[in-house]
């Protein structure tokens, strides 16, 4: 039997768009000989729906279009849905086939932590599902439950399955795939059962489903791969031997290699953004772009997403800014063919000076003067944005966001912070990446001192410590949850430390008005990270007194 896996770029709530794109994809499954079809999970409705499925018309939609893909469909398909059954919802996959639907599995683990609220919608299921096809036994998973204990691997296997077939939304975070491969391969070899594994592919506000869906064999070796990050039907032809056992053969193409750190990280980058920009309908994009490498990095990536004829630079220099960040900034723009506007903004911070002077009289200049240019510039890229449509980016990086080294109402400002995910130490290992592919940034952007340039002579060590220092706090107490203490015994000095953990909660309000961006590490800050504005927990302090205590 040849399965085909429609490793399809789905839409949430556009349930009519992706029937249409479903069936395109089993026209050229059968076209292609196969038996059957599988789609990611809630593949019908697109993952994840959130809210959308606590309304009865959604569901009715779903509901419809389920009946559509059933009756329209070339050749069984075992499709991803939400599922109404006994008052409750289940989150679902049914087979379709000549207009009926002929069995359904009830996903039985509902994640909900970091990105994922499963339980806030869904009921579990409890009931193991086979599914007679081809001559073979298949037993049907849904995402988690391959990953949340055996129960419901062994519920299948006791029911006689000769195939493991897993639809999945599994979204993207660096080294995910190799931990999804490591996790079948185990799977594989303990039950000595062959798995398919069916992965969404596209970008779904921050998430991004890199795709690469795969199959491995009973001894855990992969026999299929799809690419990451784009659209692809992956065909595998299931066996039975002499002896009675079943085997996924390898795919009829060979198996896409998966890509390496930095190419995975920046394909998501590509894909996320040009999903955001695609499905939410806008022409283009702007950005104000200084010379300085996070801007830099956020161009390049735009028009690698997009082309260069849907992307504008604002290039807005102040007192304060470098010859050369001018000369940079407009380098970059010609080298990657995008339109530049050099819009000078001297005179509209010295206004702004005027305007506040009396007011500020006998006051030092301090990050108040810093953050007007910061929201001038804000300003212009907004007014760009409402005359011509483009999606403003933003272009702060997560070491800058972690610690507020931002401006609220200024470089913050805009619709999707493309970067917001990415440390700093791996904006400059990007830039140099997507150089080595072409030269597109120039050389001292990526050698000279960072600097924000919103007074004389700044640098970004001026007021934080080393990037690569900054960045191992950050990962270490906002992605792996350490203690000050453990964060300590890593090496980092304890004023550092309680300096920069003091600067992360400090700086939640920001956070919490900051646009959307792509999901690149393990935890982001957004819905993986929901801390309390107002918190009174102090971790950088030795222990946690009480009023008798001290």
């Amino acid at each position: 039997m040849r399965i085909a896996i429609a490793q399809s770029n789905l839409w949430v709530g556009d349930v009519a768009g992706n029937v249409r794109r479903l069936l395109e994809m089993a026209e050229k499954a059968r076209g292609s000989g196969a038996e059957l079809l599988v789609t990611p999970e809630l593949a019908l409705c697109g993952y994840p729906p959130e809210d959308l499925l606590l309304r009865r018309d959604f569901l009715d939609c779903c509901d419809a279009g389920l009946q559509d893909l059933a009756r329209r469909c070339p050749l069984p398909i075992l499709v991803g849905h939400p599922q109404r059954h006994g008052g409750a919802l289940y989150n679902a996959a049914s087979l379709l086939q000549g207009g009926q639907v002929l069995a359904s599995y009830h996903k039985h683990c509902l994640p909900n932590y970091r990105v994922f609220d499963e339980l806030r919608y869904f009921r579990a299921g409890q009931q193991a599902v086979i599914l007679p096809l081809g001559g073979f036994l298949l037993a049907v998973l849904i995402c988690e439950d391959i990953w949340c204990g055996d129960d419901a691997l062994a519920a299948s296997q006791a029911l006689g399955a000769e195939l493991v077939v897993v639809l999945n939304a599994s979204p993207y975070h660096r080294g995910k795939q190799r931990e999804r491969e490591e996790l079948l391969a185990r799977q594989a070899r303990r039950t000595q059962l062959p798995l398919v594994y069916a992965n969404a592919v596209g970008g779904q506000d921050e998430l991004v489903f890199d795709g690469a869906s795969f199959a491995v064999d009973a001894t855990g070796r992969v026999q299929g791969r799809a690419p990451q990050f784009r659209e692809d039907l992956l065909l595998l032809d299931i066996e039975r031997s002499a002896a009675g056992t079943v085997a996924v053969c390898s795919s009829p193409t060979p198996a896409a290699l998966p890509l390496d750190d930095l190419a995975e990280v920046y394909g998501a980058l590509v894909l996320g953004l040009r999903d955001y920009v695609e499905k939410n309908g806008f022409p283009g994009v702007v950005l104000g772009l200084s010379g300085g490498v996070d801007s830099a990095l956020t161009l390049a990536i735009a028009v690698d997403a997009l082309g260069p004829e849907r992307v504008d630079a604002l290039i807005m220099p102040s007192p304060y800014t470098a010859p050369m960040s001018i000369e940079d900034a407009q380098a970059e723009a010609a080298t990657l063919g995008v339109r530049s506007h050099l819009l000078p903004i001297h005179e509209l911070f010295a206004a702004y000076q005027h305007s506040l002077s009396e007011t500020f009289a006998g006051r030092a200049a301090d990050t108040t003067e810093e953050n007007l240019q910061a929201r001038i510039r804000a300003a212009l890229l907004m007014a760009f944005s409402n005359k011509f449509g483009p999606l403003l980016l933003t272009t702060g990086n997560k070491s800058e966001i972690a610690v507020g080294y931002a401006t609220l109402y200024g470089d913050m400002a805009g619709g999707f912070a493309l970067i917001k995910d990415c440390p700093k130490t791996l904006v400059y290992a990007l830039a140099r990446y997507r150089n080595h592919r072409s030269p597109v940034i120039p050389e001292r952007v990526l050698t000279r001192a960072p600097t924000a340039e919103l007074a004389p002579g700044q640098t970004d060590q001026d007021s934080l410590p080393p990037y690569p220092e900054l960045d191992a706090i950050i990962t270490a107490y906002v992605e792996e949850n350490r203690s000050m203490a453990e964060i300590v015994a890593m090496g980092h000095a304890p004023a550092t430390v309680a300096s920069v953990l003091r600067l992360i909660q400090m700086a939640e309000y920001k956070r919490r008005q900051g646009a959307p961006g792509v999901r690149i590490t393990p935890l982001a800050f957004g819905k993986d990270r929901r801390y309390p504005i107002t918190n009174g927990f102090r971790p950088w302090t030795p222990h946690c007194a009480t009023e008798e205590s001290t």
